[in-house]
């Protein structure tokens, strides 16, 4: 009989399995009610006394070992079962990542550079905190100019040389300062304006400024440059300029584009002439050449700026210039297919 309960013990010892109910068979078979230990316990009364106390101690092995297999087992499974709750079935598929998406400003700035990098254009960035040269000065715009009165500008602190540039024609002088002729470049970036927020302004938004200065620039020049720049951006390549007033620019022009009457909205853009303005350009004044270390009588150059959240709206169909600032994600998840 010993013997026996020998063989139960190394069989116990032998047990593994991760599976509930075989361990609960296992627990039954051995220290259930009529498991066999009982049976076990029933024959000690028939043990010679000279081997009972043999007996109970291999008895009692069997018992402790049992029990301490069942605890390990439902121990083990009860962790695995943990990990399980935390982390999920390890086995199925991942969830798929939520994929973001550009902003519509990043698209069409992109857009934008993309579109006259192919023309040779580089980019070019500065601070948005500057210096009343660079915003004013040098761009034919001197103290008490009544000029200076179109763009409300926001000064840090009470100093009244330092403030929030008001477009990014400060980062053209400083490209003219530091580069000799031949220059081709745009200036991407944020710039900052005191204006009241509405539904088509606000006191921040997006530019995009070009800069081309070299030997026998010419206003054609210009015109070719912009009618390729439409056509590319808005596939509509009628264009028309307007005579117009800029300090940095001498003759200035406002560029409209011919942008159809074919629907209600197009009604509704263009106030019913087909032609919406979309920005501002130039031949480069004498003066800021000279300002900026360049030769004007050897030099000529021309520039043209443009709102890009102006463009965004356009090209996007947004209502409202506010939407674009106030990151509400079911706004932005419109634009993840976009390029």
């Amino acid at each position: 009989m010993i013997e026996k309960i020998k063989e139960h013990i190394a069989q116990v010892e032998a047990f593994n399995t991760t599976n509930p109910d075989e361990i609960e068979q296992f627990r039954i078979k051995y220290l259930g009610q009529k498991g066999l230990l009982k049976d076990f316990f029933a024959e000690f009364k028939n043990v010679p006394n000279e081997q009972k106390k043999e007996f109970g101690q291999t008895i009692n092995t069997l018992k402790s070992k049992a029990q301490d297999k069942v605890n390990t087992l439902k121990e083990a499974l009860e962790n695995t079962e943990e990990t399980k709750g935390v982390y999920g079935d390890l086995s199925r598929p991942g969830e798929p990542f939520q994929l973001g998406s550009r902003h519509p400003i990043s698209i069409v700035k992109n857009k934008i550079v993309n579109i006259f990098s192919r023309i040779g254009f580089n980019v070019s960035e500065g601070p948005e905190i500057e210096d009343d040269w660079h915003n004013f000065t040098a761009l034919n715009l001197p103290e008490y100019h009544p000029a200076r009165d179109m763009q409300d500008t926001f000064f840090i602190q009470t100093n009244p040389d330092v403030l929030l540039r008001t477009h990014t024609s400060s980062v053209q002088v400083r490209y003219m300062e530091n580069n000799k002729p031949p220059i081709r470049t745009i200036s991407p970036g944020r710039v900052y304006r005191n204006e009241a927020i509405s539904a088509r302004s606000h006191c921040f938004f997006h530019q995009v400024e070009g800069l081309y200065v070299d030997k026998g620039v010419s206003f054609a020049d210009l015109k070719q440059t912009l009618q390729y720049f439409t056509t590319e951006l808005f596939g509509k390549s009628k264009i028309r300029l307007r005579p117009s007033y800029f300090p940095f620019t001498e003759p200035s022009a406002e560029v409209d584009v011919y942008w159809g009457l074919e629907t209600e909205t197009d009604y509704k853009m263009t106030k019913g002439t087909g032609w919406l303005e979309i920005m501002g350009c130039g031949m480069v004044d004498p003066n800021v050449l000279e300002n900026c270390g360049i030769d004007s009588s050897e030099y000529s150059g021309f520039a043209f700026g443009m709102g890009i959240d102006r463009i965004a709206l356009l090209l996007h169909q947004i209502p409202d210039i506010r939407m674009l600032s106030e990151n509400d994600i079911r706004f932005l998840e419109q634009f993840k297919s976009a390029d």
